[in-house]
Protein backbone atom coordinates (compact mmCIF):
# COMPACT_ATOMS: atom_id res chain seq x y z
CA UNK A 1 0.00 0.00 0.00
CA UNK A 2 1.17 3.51 -0.72
CA UNK A 3 2.34 5.57 2.37
CA UNK A 4 3.76 8.81 0.69
CA UNK A 5 1.97 11.83 -0.35
CA UNK A 6 3.31 11.92 -3.85
CA UNK A 7 0.84 10.35 -5.99
CA UNK A 8 2.35 8.62 -9.23
CA UNK A 9 1.23 10.13 -12.75
CA UNK A 10 -0.64 8.26 -15.51
CA UNK A 11 1.65 7.24 -18.11
CA UNK A 12 -0.76 5.61 -20.38
CA UNK A 13 -3.78 4.66 -21.20
CA UNK A 14 -4.05 1.64 -23.87
CA UNK A 15 -7.63 0.45 -25.45
CA UNK A 16 -8.09 -2.61 -26.54
CA UNK A 17 -11.33 -4.47 -29.13
CA UNK A 18 -12.39 -7.90 -27.65
CA UNK A 19 -12.45 -10.30 -30.37
CA UNK A 20 -14.20 -13.29 -28.47
CA UNK A 21 -18.28 -13.94 -28.28
CA UNK A 22 -19.54 -14.17 -24.71
CA UNK A 23 -16.22 -12.54 -23.17
CA UNK A 24 -16.62 -8.53 -22.14
CA UNK A 25 -18.86 -5.72 -20.93
CA UNK A 26 -21.39 -6.33 -24.12
CA UNK A 27 -23.76 -8.97 -22.58
CA UNK A 28 -25.34 -9.45 -25.80
CA UNK A 29 -22.79 -10.32 -27.79
CA UNK A 30 -23.46 -14.13 -27.93
CA UNK A 31 -23.39 -17.26 -29.87
CA UNK A 32 -26.55 -18.16 -32.02
CA UNK A 33 -29.25 -20.05 -29.59
CA UNK A 34 -28.25 -17.81 -26.18
CA UNK A 35 -31.38 -17.10 -24.62
CA UNK A 36 -30.19 -12.98 -24.47
CA UNK A 37 -30.54 -13.16 -28.20
CA UNK A 38 -32.49 -15.62 -29.60
CA UNK A 39 -35.39 -16.34 -26.99
CA UNK A 40 -38.78 -14.94 -26.96
CA UNK A 41 -37.64 -11.17 -26.26
CA UNK A 42 -39.58 -7.85 -26.78
CA UNK A 43 -37.96 -5.27 -27.89
CA UNK A 44 -37.83 -1.92 -29.68
CA UNK A 45 -37.66 -3.51 -32.76
CA UNK A 46 -40.57 -6.27 -32.32
CA UNK A 47 -42.57 -4.16 -34.68
CA UNK A 48 -41.03 -5.18 -37.58
CA UNK A 49 -41.75 -8.73 -38.56
CA UNK A 50 -38.00 -9.37 -40.09
CA UNK A 51 -36.42 -8.68 -36.53
CA UNK A 52 -38.54 -10.17 -34.04
CA UNK A 53 -36.91 -13.69 -34.32
CA UNK A 54 -32.91 -12.88 -32.84
CA UNK A 55 -31.76 -9.32 -31.52
CA UNK A 56 -28.76 -10.31 -33.79
CA UNK A 57 -30.81 -9.26 -36.63
CA UNK A 58 -31.59 -6.28 -35.82
CA UNK A 59 -27.90 -5.76 -34.35
CA UNK A 60 -27.95 -5.50 -30.59
CA UNK A 61 -24.10 -6.70 -30.00
CA UNK A 62 -22.90 -4.92 -33.15
CA UNK A 63 -20.74 -2.47 -31.49
CA UNK A 64 -18.96 -5.71 -29.16
CA UNK A 65 -16.85 -5.08 -26.35
CA UNK A 66 -13.60 -3.75 -24.97
CA UNK A 67 -11.04 -3.74 -22.45
CA UNK A 68 -9.43 -0.92 -21.57
CA UNK A 69 -5.94 -0.31 -19.45
CA UNK A 70 -4.17 2.71 -17.37
CA UNK A 71 -0.39 3.20 -16.26
CA UNK A 72 1.20 4.81 -13.46
CA UNK A 73 4.37 5.82 -13.96
CA UNK A 74 5.39 3.52 -11.04
CA UNK A 75 4.10 0.23 -12.91
CA UNK A 76 0.81 0.14 -11.24
CA UNK A 77 -1.54 -1.06 -14.29
CA UNK A 78 -5.46 -0.87 -13.91
CA UNK A 79 -8.33 -2.36 -15.90
CA UNK A 80 -11.75 -2.22 -17.05
CA UNK A 81 -14.69 -3.53 -19.42
CA UNK A 82 -17.25 -2.33 -21.36
CA UNK A 83 -18.86 -1.86 -24.41
CA UNK A 84 -18.63 0.23 -27.97
CA UNK A 85 -16.34 -1.73 -30.01
CA UNK A 86 -13.86 0.73 -32.18
CA UNK A 87 -15.95 3.43 -32.17
CA UNK A 88 -15.69 3.72 -28.41
CA UNK A 89 -11.88 2.90 -28.63
CA UNK A 90 -11.31 5.64 -30.92
CA UNK A 91 -12.76 8.00 -28.51
CA UNK A 92 -10.65 6.83 -25.75
CA UNK A 93 -7.39 7.01 -28.37
CA UNK A 94 -8.19 10.17 -30.27
CA UNK A 95 -9.87 12.21 -27.81
CA UNK A 96 -10.12 10.93 -24.08
CA UNK A 97 -6.54 10.20 -23.76
CA UNK A 98 -5.07 13.97 -23.73
CA UNK A 99 -7.23 14.05 -20.47
CA UNK A 100 -5.94 11.20 -18.61
CA UNK A 101 -2.59 10.69 -19.39
CA UNK A 102 -0.53 12.89 -17.06
CA UNK A 103 -3.19 13.24 -14.90
CA UNK A 104 -2.72 12.75 -11.01
CA UNK A 105 -4.24 9.15 -10.63
CA UNK A 106 -6.25 10.33 -7.87
CA UNK A 107 -7.82 13.17 -9.61
CA UNK A 108 -10.61 11.09 -11.20
CA UNK A 109 -13.46 13.82 -10.23
CA UNK A 110 -11.33 15.98 -12.60
CA UNK A 111 -10.85 13.36 -15.65
CA UNK A 112 -14.39 12.82 -15.52
CA UNK A 113 -15.34 16.14 -16.18
CA UNK A 114 -13.19 17.25 -18.81
CA UNK A 115 -13.83 13.83 -20.51
CA UNK A 116 -17.79 14.89 -20.30
CA UNK A 117 -17.54 18.17 -21.32
CA UNK A 118 -15.19 17.54 -24.03
CA UNK A 119 -17.49 15.37 -25.46
CA UNK A 120 -20.75 17.61 -25.35
CA UNK A 121 -21.32 18.59 -28.53
CA UNK A 122 -21.77 15.15 -29.52
CA UNK A 123 -22.27 13.14 -26.81
CA UNK A 124 -24.40 13.39 -23.54
CA UNK A 125 -25.78 10.27 -24.04
CA UNK A 126 -25.07 6.68 -25.73
CA UNK A 127 -21.96 5.81 -26.91
CA UNK A 128 -19.62 8.95 -25.30
CA UNK A 129 -21.03 8.21 -21.82
CA UNK A 130 -20.14 4.16 -22.33
CA UNK A 131 -16.69 5.50 -23.51
CA UNK A 132 -16.10 8.04 -20.25
CA UNK A 133 -17.56 4.83 -18.09
CA UNK A 134 -14.68 2.18 -19.29
CA UNK A 135 -12.15 4.80 -18.80
CA UNK A 136 -13.76 5.73 -15.40
CA UNK A 137 -13.97 2.20 -14.16
CA UNK A 138 -10.41 1.43 -15.18
CA UNK A 139 -9.18 4.91 -13.28
CA UNK A 140 -10.88 3.79 -10.15
CA UNK A 141 -9.44 0.35 -10.29
CA UNK A 142 -5.94 1.79 -10.80
CA UNK A 143 -6.36 3.50 -7.68
CA UNK A 144 -7.41 0.93 -5.91
CA UNK A 145 -4.52 -1.22 -6.66
CA UNK A 146 -2.38 1.69 -6.21
CA UNK A 147 -3.83 1.99 -2.80
CA UNK A 148 -4.24 -1.11 -2.04
CA UNK A 149 -7.55 -0.95 -0.76
CA UNK A 150 -10.89 -2.15 -2.50
CA UNK A 151 -13.24 0.20 -4.54
CA UNK A 152 -16.01 -0.23 -1.88
CA UNK A 153 -14.16 0.81 0.85
CA UNK A 154 -12.55 4.08 -1.33
CA UNK A 155 -16.51 5.05 -1.81
CA UNK A 156 -17.95 4.71 1.68
CA UNK A 157 -17.35 0.88 2.61
CA UNK A 158 -19.66 -1.83 3.41
CA UNK A 159 -23.19 -1.48 4.69
CA UNK A 160 -23.56 -5.02 4.02
CA UNK A 161 -21.77 -8.22 4.64
CA UNK A 162 -23.66 -9.86 1.68
CA UNK A 163 -25.51 -8.90 -0.78
CA UNK A 164 -28.55 -10.64 -2.16
CA UNK A 165 -29.03 -10.99 -5.59
CA UNK A 166 -31.71 -11.35 -8.06
CA UNK A 167 -31.42 -13.66 -11.09
CA UNK A 168 -32.13 -12.06 -14.59
CA UNK A 169 -32.88 -14.88 -17.11
CA UNK A 170 -36.01 -17.89 -18.24
CA UNK A 171 -35.33 -20.09 -15.37
CA UNK A 172 -37.07 -18.70 -12.45
CA UNK A 173 -37.61 -22.07 -10.96
CA UNK A 174 -33.28 -22.44 -11.15
CA UNK A 175 -32.91 -19.45 -9.68
CA UNK A 176 -35.09 -20.32 -6.31
CA UNK A 177 -33.33 -23.49 -5.81
CA UNK A 178 -30.29 -21.69 -5.97
CA UNK A 179 -30.83 -19.12 -3.17
CA UNK A 180 -31.58 -15.95 -5.13
CA UNK A 181 -33.75 -13.50 -3.72
CA UNK A 182 -36.27 -13.26 -6.94
CA UNK A 183 -36.20 -13.87 -10.36
CA UNK A 184 -36.58 -11.33 -13.37
CA UNK A 185 -37.84 -12.52 -16.93
CA UNK A 186 -38.25 -11.54 -20.09
CA UNK A 187 -41.74 -10.17 -21.75
CA UNK A 188 -42.09 -12.22 -25.10
CA UNK A 189 -43.75 -10.05 -27.29
CA UNK A 190 -44.93 -6.20 -28.30
CA UNK A 191 -47.78 -4.13 -29.01
CA UNK A 192 -47.53 -4.97 -32.96
CA UNK A 193 -48.93 -8.45 -32.41
CA UNK A 194 -52.06 -7.24 -31.30
CA UNK A 195 -54.60 -9.07 -28.67
CA UNK A 196 -53.00 -12.12 -29.82
CA UNK A 197 -49.76 -10.89 -28.37
CA UNK A 198 -51.27 -9.96 -25.20
CA UNK A 199 -52.80 -13.34 -24.58
CA UNK A 200 -49.40 -14.78 -25.53
CA UNK A 201 -47.59 -12.54 -22.86
CA UNK A 202 -50.09 -13.65 -20.23
CA UNK A 203 -49.51 -17.40 -20.92
CA UNK A 204 -45.66 -16.90 -20.90
CA UNK A 205 -45.65 -15.05 -17.47
CA UNK A 206 -48.41 -17.38 -16.04
CA UNK A 207 -45.98 -20.28 -16.88
CA UNK A 208 -42.90 -18.22 -15.11
CA UNK A 209 -45.16 -17.36 -12.13
CA UNK A 210 -45.66 -21.61 -12.28
CA UNK A 211 -42.33 -21.73 -12.66
CA UNK A 212 -41.33 -19.56 -9.92
CA UNK A 213 -43.85 -20.43 -7.21
CA UNK A 214 -45.75 -18.97 -5.22
CA UNK A 215 -44.10 -16.18 -2.17
CA UNK A 216 -40.71 -15.73 -4.82
CA UNK A 217 -40.48 -11.99 -6.18
CA UNK A 218 -40.53 -12.22 -9.87
CA UNK A 219 -39.74 -9.39 -12.32
CA UNK A 220 -40.87 -8.48 -15.89
CA UNK A 221 -38.53 -6.62 -18.38
CA UNK A 222 -40.29 -4.88 -20.94
CA UNK A 223 -36.90 -4.01 -22.28
CA UNK A 224 -38.11 -0.30 -23.99
CA UNK A 225 -40.92 -2.35 -26.00
CA UNK A 226 -44.38 -0.99 -24.71
CA UNK A 227 -46.41 2.08 -24.73
CA UNK A 228 -48.56 4.10 -22.13
CA UNK A 229 -51.82 1.87 -22.73
CA UNK A 230 -50.12 -1.65 -23.27
CA UNK A 231 -48.36 -1.37 -20.25
CA UNK A 232 -51.23 -0.24 -18.02
CA UNK A 233 -53.37 -3.29 -19.14
CA UNK A 234 -50.46 -5.55 -18.72
CA UNK A 235 -49.76 -4.70 -15.40
CA UNK A 236 -53.77 -5.27 -14.69
CA UNK A 237 -54.09 -8.25 -16.42
CA UNK A 238 -51.37 -9.78 -14.46
CA UNK A 239 -52.94 -8.14 -11.51
CA UNK A 240 -56.23 -9.62 -12.32
CA UNK A 241 -54.69 -13.25 -12.73
CA UNK A 242 -52.98 -13.14 -9.24
CA UNK A 243 -49.33 -13.65 -11.15
CA UNK A 244 -48.01 -10.86 -8.31
CA UNK A 245 -45.33 -9.06 -10.74
CA UNK A 246 -42.61 -7.52 -8.12
CA UNK A 247 -42.08 -4.89 -10.91
CA UNK A 248 -42.39 -4.49 -14.71
CA UNK A 249 -39.19 -2.82 -15.82
CA UNK A 250 -38.35 -0.28 -18.52
CA UNK A 251 -41.63 -0.22 -20.59
CA UNK A 252 -40.87 2.92 -22.52
CA UNK A 253 -38.20 4.66 -24.51
CA UNK A 254 -36.18 5.96 -22.18
CA UNK A 255 -36.46 9.32 -23.32
CA UNK A 256 -40.11 9.46 -22.33
CA UNK A 257 -40.56 10.70 -18.85
CA UNK A 258 -43.98 11.85 -18.96
CA UNK A 259 -44.51 8.81 -20.03
CA UNK A 260 -43.26 6.89 -17.17
CA UNK A 261 -45.15 9.28 -14.97
CA UNK A 262 -48.54 8.73 -16.67
CA UNK A 263 -47.46 5.04 -15.75
CA UNK A 264 -47.25 5.54 -12.04
CA UNK A 265 -50.47 7.68 -12.74
CA UNK A 266 -52.71 4.98 -14.15
CA UNK A 267 -51.84 2.20 -12.11
CA UNK A 268 -50.34 3.47 -8.78
CA UNK A 269 -50.18 0.20 -7.19
CA UNK A 270 -47.35 -1.66 -9.75
CA UNK A 271 -43.73 -1.16 -8.91
CA UNK A 272 -42.31 0.38 -12.46
CA UNK A 273 -38.78 1.04 -12.88
CA UNK A 274 -36.95 2.11 -15.63
CA UNK A 275 -32.72 3.48 -16.36
CA UNK A 276 -30.61 0.81 -18.15
CA UNK A 277 -30.64 2.97 -20.77
CA UNK A 278 -30.39 6.79 -19.23
CA UNK A 279 -27.01 8.60 -18.93
CA UNK A 280 -25.30 10.77 -16.38
CA UNK A 281 -27.51 12.29 -13.62
CA UNK A 282 -29.25 14.69 -16.01
CA UNK A 283 -31.16 12.32 -17.35
CA UNK A 284 -31.91 10.59 -13.99
CA UNK A 285 -32.99 14.14 -12.49
CA UNK A 286 -36.05 13.83 -14.55
CA UNK A 287 -36.64 10.68 -13.33
CA UNK A 288 -36.58 11.57 -10.36
CA UNK A 289 -37.83 15.29 -10.07
CA UNK A 290 -41.13 14.31 -12.05
CA UNK A 291 -41.41 11.32 -9.27
CA UNK A 292 -42.21 8.71 -12.66
CA UNK A 293 -40.57 5.81 -11.05
CA UNK A 294 -40.32 3.72 -7.80
CA UNK A 295 -36.62 2.43 -8.55
CA UNK A 296 -33.68 3.34 -10.70
CA UNK A 297 -31.51 1.02 -12.37
CA UNK A 298 -28.61 2.56 -14.09
CA UNK A 299 -25.94 0.73 -15.42
CA UNK A 300 -22.50 1.72 -14.47
CA UNK A 301 -20.84 0.69 -17.17
CA UNK A 302 -22.35 3.47 -19.63
CA UNK A 303 -24.19 5.45 -17.09
CA UNK A 304 -21.19 7.69 -17.07
CA UNK A 305 -19.17 5.13 -14.91
CA UNK A 306 -18.56 4.71 -10.90
CA UNK A 307 -17.68 8.63 -10.28
CA UNK A 308 -21.70 9.61 -12.61
CA UNK A 309 -23.25 6.75 -10.61
CA UNK A 310 -22.27 8.37 -7.30
CA UNK A 311 -24.12 11.40 -8.24
CA UNK A 312 -27.04 10.06 -9.25
CA UNK A 313 -27.09 7.57 -5.97
CA UNK A 314 -26.77 10.70 -4.22
CA UNK A 315 -30.14 12.44 -6.00
CA UNK A 316 -31.53 9.20 -5.33
CA UNK A 317 -31.28 8.97 -1.82
CA UNK A 318 -32.76 12.26 -1.39
CA UNK A 319 -35.45 11.00 -2.91
CA UNK A 320 -35.10 7.79 -0.99
CA UNK A 321 -35.46 5.78 -4.45
CA UNK A 322 -33.94 2.76 -4.30
CA UNK A 323 -30.79 2.51 -6.46
CA UNK A 324 -30.52 -1.22 -8.06
CA UNK A 325 -28.33 -1.41 -10.75
CA UNK A 326 -27.98 -2.61 -14.13
CA UNK A 327 -25.98 -6.01 -14.35
CA UNK A 328 -22.27 -4.79 -14.57
CA UNK A 329 -21.00 -7.54 -12.40
CA UNK A 330 -18.21 -6.60 -9.99
CA UNK A 331 -18.46 -3.32 -10.89
CA UNK A 332 -22.08 -2.91 -9.50
CA UNK A 333 -21.30 -4.91 -6.63
CA UNK A 334 -18.61 -3.06 -5.17
CA UNK A 335 -20.97 0.01 -5.59
CA UNK A 336 -24.33 -1.82 -3.85
CA UNK A 337 -22.43 -3.07 -0.77
CA UNK A 338 -21.37 0.43 -0.25
CA UNK A 339 -24.90 2.37 -0.42
CA UNK A 340 -27.45 1.79 2.51
CA UNK A 341 -30.33 2.45 -0.31
CA UNK A 342 -29.38 -0.31 -2.64
CA UNK A 343 -30.86 -3.10 -0.95
CA UNK A 344 -29.72 -6.09 -3.52
CA UNK A 345 -28.14 -6.63 -6.96
CA UNK A 346 -29.41 -8.01 -10.18
CA UNK A 347 -27.12 -11.16 -11.23
CA UNK A 348 -27.34 -11.17 -15.05
CA UNK A 349 -27.00 -14.98 -16.08
CA UNK A 350 -25.14 -15.65 -18.97
CA UNK A 351 -25.12 -18.89 -19.83
CA UNK A 352 -26.56 -20.11 -22.84
CA UNK A 353 -30.15 -21.59 -21.36
CA UNK A 354 -29.77 -19.41 -17.96
CA UNK A 355 -29.47 -22.37 -15.93
CA UNK A 356 -25.94 -22.45 -14.78
CA UNK A 357 -23.98 -19.52 -12.88
CA UNK A 358 -21.56 -18.13 -15.11
CA UNK A 359 -19.29 -15.34 -14.65
CA UNK A 360 -21.03 -12.04 -16.41
CA UNK A 361 -17.77 -11.43 -18.12
CA UNK A 362 -17.62 -14.39 -19.59
CA UNK A 363 -14.17 -15.55 -18.42
CA UNK A 364 -12.54 -12.32 -19.27
CA UNK A 365 -10.92 -11.83 -15.78
CA UNK A 366 -9.59 -14.17 -12.89
CA UNK A 367 -11.23 -13.93 -9.49
CA UNK A 368 -14.89 -12.61 -10.67
CA UNK A 369 -17.27 -12.35 -7.97
CA UNK A 370 -20.25 -15.09 -8.42
CA UNK A 371 -23.46 -15.51 -6.60
CA UNK A 372 -23.19 -18.16 -3.75
CA UNK A 373 -26.85 -19.28 -2.46
CA UNK A 374 -28.27 -16.42 -4.41
CA UNK A 375 -25.28 -14.01 -2.60
CA UNK A 376 -22.69 -12.12 -3.32
CA UNK A 377 -19.60 -11.83 -0.97
CA UNK A 378 -16.66 -9.72 -1.80
CA UNK A 379 -13.12 -10.10 -0.64
CA UNK A 380 -10.32 -7.43 0.25
CA UNK A 381 -8.73 -7.89 -3.47
CA UNK A 382 -7.81 -4.18 -4.23
CA UNK A 383 -9.50 -1.89 -6.76
CA UNK A 384 -12.48 -3.85 -8.00
CA UNK A 385 -10.44 -7.42 -7.86
CA UNK A 386 -10.59 -8.23 -11.37
CA UNK A 387 -7.24 -9.39 -12.86
CA UNK A 388 -7.14 -10.30 -16.50
CA UNK A 389 -7.01 -13.57 -17.57
CA UNK A 390 -4.10 -13.90 -19.86
CA UNK A 391 -5.22 -17.14 -21.34
CA UNK A 392 -7.41 -14.64 -23.06
CA UNK A 393 -5.17 -12.39 -24.51
CA UNK A 394 -4.77 -13.89 -28.00
CA UNK A 395 -8.36 -12.58 -27.59
CA UNK A 396 -7.84 -8.98 -27.29
CA UNK A 397 -5.83 -6.69 -29.92
CA UNK A 398 -4.73 -2.91 -29.65
CA UNK A 399 -7.31 -0.44 -31.48
CA UNK A 400 -6.03 0.27 -34.86
CA UNK A 401 -4.40 -3.29 -35.53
Amino acid sequence: MSTGRQAPRIADIRAFVIDSKGRGGDYHDRESGHWLVDGDIATPMSGYVEYRHSRTAWGIAVLGSILVEVELDDGTVGVSTGLGGEPACFLIDKHFKRFVVGADCRNISLIWDQMYRASLPYGRKGLAPAAISVVDLALWDTLGRWRGEPVYDMIGGKTKERIPAYMTGVRPDVARELGFWGAKVPLPVGPAQGPAGMARNLEALTKYREMAGEGFPLMVDCYMSLDVPYAVELATRCRAAGLDIHWFEECLNPDDVDGHRLLKERAPTERWTTGEHEYTRYGFRELLRHRAVDIIQPDVMWVGGLTELLRVSAMAAAYDVPVIPHGSGNYSYHFVISQPHSPFVEYLNTSPQSDQVNPVFGGLFENEATPVNGKVQLDDAPGFGLALDRSAANLIRPYGD
